[in-house]
């Protein structure tokens, strides 16, 4: 009975430490994603997963209007938005 349960020992031992190195931070990883998604504001500017640059204008449940230039507006998922940038970095 010992020698079966020394035998698992280091199964589980590598089981927490995949846990602490790897899950834990991905976790955490997504939690302040959904954070920041839930915090988009209109006026705020940000970046997308697909590299486009824009300010919010119009909010909705899923997706947000990002104006892009002057009068060019798009729809992007709101869980594309990858980054959101200090105020005024968009000229």
């Amino acid at each position: 009975m010992q020698s079966s349960l020394m035998s698992m020992l280091p199964l589980v031992l590598m089981f927490v430490v995949l846990y602490f190195v790897m899950i834990r931070p991905q976790m955490k990883k997504q939690k302040e994603h959904k954070a920041m998604i839930d915090a988009i504001a209109k006026g705020d500017e940000v970046v997308t997963s697909g590299g486009m640059l824009g300010k919010v204008s119009k909010l909705g449940e899923g997706f947000i209007s990002l104006e892009v230039a002057n009068g060019v507006e798009v729809q992007v998922q709101r869980a594309a938005v990858v980054q959101v940038l200090p105020k005024g970095t968009i000229k």
